[in-house]
């Protein structure tokens, strides 16, 4: 449990982890209108209310319901139909991206987009947006960062800020400004393909990182040229499904809702995040993209977010089947912006009639709408100075040297020291000779994980990435002998082994998981480098914590490196003693697969590692 003196801001009493659970139930069910804390946070659109209203004022039917309108750029059936539908924000990622697939094809395409929306009738621009959820990790030669559970072991806000921070940048390199982050769910079963999303499980460390990733995203000017708008997702309980099933069902009572899944998304909008996405996955058997007591009810009006809702991808086509019936729900229910693939002419002439039969109330329509463009205001997008051009300046920071740095950082302090027999590590560098094996000793895909490049992930090199084996190779002595073989054969004579084994990438539900214990191929490896008969290292690359069963005994040490991104340097920073490893869990390690669910607080269970675990160097 995090102390309340270390949260930059302070949780409203309704999302207070430390109340008695009758007072927090009694809270909890109770609308409070007065969430003045949330909406100070978001007292920049509210601002622009005025203004919109005056644009609003001018907007025909058919210009309103093209700003309600996000379509996946390769779906666009003509260029011209940005113009035709007065569509009102373009997205890509997840593998989705122009021809030329470079710093330089992305920058093109953005601009092009946005060129096109400033010379409609209003010109209203268009805000694009993409899955930057660790880095700008669509575009190769970025920085990719470790994911968020690396960043939860930090416990370090403040270097949370600084990669995002340093992500903005690099978005807003690629002229894009809107990004799908930060996610600030609360895993609860480690079957859940989407475990690396999350900090952690306590909801005030969620709380913070999360504030401080918006912090980091959007700067301390929504307007300034390295800002990028801010996604809070997903909301709400996509962590807490039943079973961990991607896009389940969370079966629990309200109290519970907020008591767990909230105060990470009051903390955000708190600290001004301009949207929110509801998730895929379902609040007691609904929909959460069609529950209006979700996003309308405890969202706009007792938590006082005052942005907009940007639907998942074609999330309203899981409503029910009937398109015209899923738009009417969805829209009635609270969400603003829809995202669509192929559907957005039909999306388009649905809404127009749904209105006309009084369906959907133009009321609704214009709230969505004034919503969409206060945000667009606050960015910046409707001044007459707003250029859709790249600074030279910013398109330096691209995957450079600083950028870099701040990710072989965050690398090294989210590393958690599970075990550390006779002090193996640190290695000292003038060690005679080193085995490196294992799946990830040579693979900075695997280093990443999903969301990089592709929408799942790949294995094999990442442009502009250094791999835990080269890493080794420029930390050691000249003197020190580094050798390599995959499955850990070859390592006689050496001094030591090291051994980076873990999950292959994955992306939501292709990762959930049955069986969390290492692949045959992992525990292949540390048996032949066990052969040797010379100290063992395990470097464990994974997007949640796995079972460790006899690995555990055969190693000397072993760490918990998670998904670390592009900068191998990170990790060997704490192998070899250039950092002393701080990292702690932010989520309790499982001795066995019938552990699972595994809670945090829950006293009565007996975890091998417990949460807030790591341990140090000493001396």
């Amino acid at each position: 449990m995090i102390a309340r003196k270390h949260l930059r801001r302070p949780i409203h009493p309704l999302y207070c982890l430390n109340a008695p659970v009758a007072v927090l139930s009694a809270l909890a069910l109770l609308s409070l209108a007065g969430a003045a804390q949330a909406r100070s946070g978001q007292d920049k659109f509210t601002r622009e209310t005025a203004r919109a209203k005056a644009i609003l004022a001018k907007m025909t039917l058919d210009e309103k319901i093209g700003q309600l309108i996000q379509v996946e750029h390769g779906s666009l059936k003509d260029s011209k139909d940005v113009d035709k539908y007065h569509v009102g924000s373009v997205f890509g990622g997840g593998g989705s991206g122009p021809r030329d697939y470079t710093l330089k094809g992305w920058t093109e395409m953005a601009q092009g987009f946005a060129t096109t929306s400033i010379g409609t009738r209003l010109g209203v621009p268009i805000v694009y947006g993409t899955d930057a959820l660790h880095g700008n990790n669509n575009v190769p030669g970025a920085t990719i960062f470790p994911h968020n559970i690396g960043l939860g072991a930090t416990r370090d806000p403040a270097l949370v800020r600084k990669v995002a921070r340093a992500t903005a940048e690099e978005v807003r390199a690629t002229g894009i400004n809107w990004s799908f982050a930060p996610c600030v769910t609360v895993p609860q079963d480690y079957h859940w393909g989407r475990v690396y999303e999350g900090y952690g499980q306590d909801p005030a460390l969620v709380a913070q990182m999360g504030a401080a990733a918006v912090e980091g995203l959007q700067g301390n000017n929504l307007a300034g040229e390295t800002s990028v708008l801010a996604c809070v997702k997903h909301f709400a309980a996509d962590g807490g499904t039943d079973g961990g099933h991607d896009q389940g069902d969370a079966k629990i009572d309200e109290a519970t809702l907020r008591r767990v899944h909230l105060p990470g998304f009051a903390a955000a909008i708190q600290a001004g995040a301009g949207t929110i996405m509801p998730s895929f996955s379902s609040w007691n058997g609904v929909k959460c993209s069609g529950h209006k007591h979700l996003l309308t009810d405890i969202l706009k009006k007792d938590m006082g977010f005052e942005g907009f809702l940007i639907s998942d991808w074609n999330a309203i086509d899981e409503l029910g089947g009937d398109y015209k019936k899923d738009a009417e729900i969805s829209l009635n229910a609270g969400m603003d912006m829809f995202m669509i693939t192929d559907k957005y002419q039909q999306f388009f002439d649905n809404v127009k009639a749904l209105v006309a039969e009084g369906a959907v109330p133009q009321s609704r329509i214009d709230d969505a709408v004034l919503r969409i463009l206060r945000v667009k205001l606050a960015m910046g997008m409707m001044e007459k100075k707003y250029t859709v051009a790249v600074s030279p300046a910013v398109q330096k920071t691209f995957g450079s040297a600083a950028h870099r740095q701040i990710a072989r950082q965050a690398v090294r302090e989210s590393l958690v020291l599970l075990k550390n027999d006779r002090q193996t590590l640190p290695i000292a560098k003038t060690i005679k000779r080193i085995h490196v094996c294992g799946r990830g000793g040579d693979d900075v895909g695997m280093q990443c994980g999903g969301w990089t490049i592709t929408w799942q992930g790949q294995m094999g090199d990442v442009p502009g990435g250094t791999s835990i084996l080269n890493a080794i190779k420029k930390s050691v002595s000249p003197a020190t002998a580094v050798t390599y073989s995959k499955d850990g054969t070859g390592a006689e004579g050496a001094s030591l082994g090291i051994v980076v084994v873990g999950e292959i990438p994955y992306a939501e539900g292709v990762g959930d998981r049955t069986d969390l214990a290492l692949p045959q191929e992992d525990r292949d490896a540390i048996a032949n480098l066990k052969k040797a008969n010379i100290p063992i290292v395990v470097v464990l690359l994974s997007g949640r914590p796995m079972i460790l069963g006899d690995i555990l005994a055969q190693s000397d040490a072993v760490v918990a490196a998670w998904l670390p991104g592009t900068e191998g340097q990170g990790v060997t920073d704490v192998l070899f003693g250039d950092y002393k490893p701080t990292g702690k869990l932010s989520f309790p390690w499982p001795r066995a697969m019938s552990q699972i669910p595994l809670h945090y607080d829950d006293k009565a269970a007996d975890p091998l590692f417990p949460y807030g675990f790591g341990l140090g160097y000493h001396g």
